[in-house]
C-alpha cells in the first residue's frame, strides 16, 4: 500500500546538464523543469499531499552567471503571473519562504500577487523556497530572537522564528540529477526526513518517477530515534 507523506520536499537538480547534454542552452533546462514541477504539484495534489516545498532559488544561486539570473527571475514572473488564476482554481495555496531583500521588485510583486490570490485554498499548500539558504534562515530566526528579548528558548519555541512556522517538517525529500547532499536546504526542518535520491534529471522526473519515491518511502520504517 502506498503511503503518501503529509509533506515532500524537493530538490530539483539537474537542468542545466539536461540542457547541455541535448546542446541547449541552460535556460532551455530550466523552462522544461517548470513544466515538470507542474506536473509534480498536480500529481501530489492528486495523491493527497498537504504540503510540497521546492527548492526554487537558493542563496548560494546568486553566484550564478548574471544573464543566467535575470532569465530565472523572468522566467518565475511570467510563469507565476501565468498560472495563479488555475492555481486558484484548482484551489492550490501558494507560499514563499526565504530572505525578500534581495529579490528584483517585480519579482516581490508577482509573489504579493501570487500569496494574497490563493490565501484561501486548502487543498493543498505549494511552498517556493526564493533566494532560501538553510544556514540563512536559522540566522534570520536567531536575530528575530535577539530582538525579542528572550533569554532561554526551547526547540519549539525556537521554530515559531522560522520561514516554516505552522507547517509540519518534511516527510520525505526528494532530490534529483543522482546528487545525494541537501544543499543548505531545510537543515533545521529535516532532522528526521527521510531521503529519496532519483538519478534522473528534474526535466525528466515525471509523475512516475513521484510514484517510484513514494514506493521507495513506503518501504521506511520511521523511528524518530526511538527503538520500536
Amino acid at each position: 500500500m502506498l503511503k503518501i507523506p503529509r509533506h515532500i520536499a524537493v530538490i530539483m537538480d539537474g537542468n542545466g546538464r539536461w540542457a547541455k547534454e541535448r546542446g541547449l542552452p541552460r535556460i532551455a533546462g530550466h523552462y522544461e523543469g517548470v513544466k515538470r514541477a507542474e506536473e509534480v504539484v498536480y500529481a501530489c495534489q492528486e495523491l493527497g499531499v498537504e504540503f510540497l516545498t521546492l527548492y526554487t532559488f537558493s542563496t548560494e544561486n546568486w553566484k550564478r552567471p548574471k544573464e543566467e539570473i535575470k532569465a530565472l527571475f523572468e522566467l518565475f514572473e511570467n510563469y507565476l503571473t501565468k498560472k495563479v488564476p488555475e492555481l486558484k482554481k484548482r484551489d492550490i495555496k501558494l507560499k514563499f519562504i526565504g530572505r525578500r531583500d534581495r529579490l528584483p521588485k517585480s519579482t516581490l510583486k508577482v509573489m504579493d500577487y501570487a500569496e494574497k490570490e490563493t490565501k484561501n485554498c486548502t487543498s493543498l499548500t505549494v511552498i517556493l523556497a526564493v533566494d532560501y539558504g538553510g544556514r540563512d534562515e536559522i540566522i534570520r530566526a536567531v536575530n528575530k530572537l535577539l530582538n525579542s528579548g528572550i533569554k532561554s528558548i526551547t526547540e519549539e519555541q525556537f521554530a515559531q522564528f522560522l520561514d516554516l512556522v505552522g507547517i509540519p517538517e518534511p516527510d520525505l525529500l526528494i532530490r534529483t540529477a543522482g546528487e545525494e547532499r541537501v544543499s543548505n536546504f531545510l537543515l533545521w526542518h529535516i532532522a528526521y526526513t527521510e531521503f529519496y535520491f532519483s538519478p534522473v534529471y528534474w526535466p525528466d522526473f515525471t509523475k512516475e518517477e513521484l510514484i517510484k519515491a513514494l514506493e521507495d518511502f513506503s518501504c521506511r520504517e520511521r523511528k524518530f530515534g526511538a527503538v520500536l
